[in-house]
């Protein structure tokens, strides 16, 4: 998993900024935005639809959610929609420090039931772009850590799903045990992604002219 380092955001613009988090899982991608500092404080532009769709992220986000969380150790996920309010998401901290994670649920995916995480903080101001198809799950690792993130689309109560965080089968290296991870109710209950029926199929990228 990959861990920020400050002082990596003043590339000249934004399309360059974009890249694979891990180049064998390409779809989700990193966002470096370029701050703007002096004596004042910064200035950063946090999206740019057109730069953004240059660089590769061209999806139409509709909604703009919040979430906070009091303590350390909290972890929300792994969730998703379904189809046909599938969301594809660009997560961003605002205040504290996560560890962001995506796992890759299209069934026929080379990297089928594989993730890639980072830790993004509102000091490095990364985002992380995690499309239709995967699940998306974070844990806090500082008390009042505040998320912000875009989604395609709306909340879906029906199309409202989710597998569960620590499922051994996904190897992810959570920095909380267990028992010790604050979770809600709802995510304790989620299926392994084994017993789960993936909606999401994977389709290979087209060979460009």
């Amino acid at each position: 998993m990959m861990r920020a380092e400050p002082g990596t955001m003043n590339d000249s613009t934004l399309p360059e900024l974009v890249s694979p988090l891990d180049h064998t899982i390409p779809d989700v991608k990193l966002v470096r935005p370029r701050v703007h500092g002096d004596a004042r404080g910064y200035f950063m532009e946090t999206y740019n639809q057109g730069a953004y769709a240059r660089a590769g992220i061209s999806d139409d986000f509709v909604q703009d959610n919040q979430s906070r969380s009091e303590n350390a150790g909290t972890v929300r996920g792994l969730h998703f929609q379904t189809p046909p309010f599938a969301q594809a998401k660009l997560v961003r901290c605002t205040h504290g420090r996560m560890l962001d994670i995506a796992v890759d649920i299209r069934v026929g995916s080379p990297t089928y039931g594989r993730h890639v995480g980072v830790e993004l903080s509102a000091e490095n101001a990364w985002q992380l772009y995690i499309p239709v198809g995967f699940a998306h799950g974070f844990v806090t690792l500082v008390p009042g850590t505040v998320i912000q993130y875009k989604v395609s689309a709306g909340y879906s109560a029906a199309h409202d799903a989710g597998i569960l965080w620590n499922d051994p089968a996904l190897d992810i290296a959570w920095p909380v045990a267990a028992g010790a991870a604050i979770l809600s109710d709802k995510d304790k209950r989620m299926p392994r992604l084994a017993d789960y029926p993936s909606p999401f199929r994977y389709q290979p990228p087209q060979p460009s002219d």
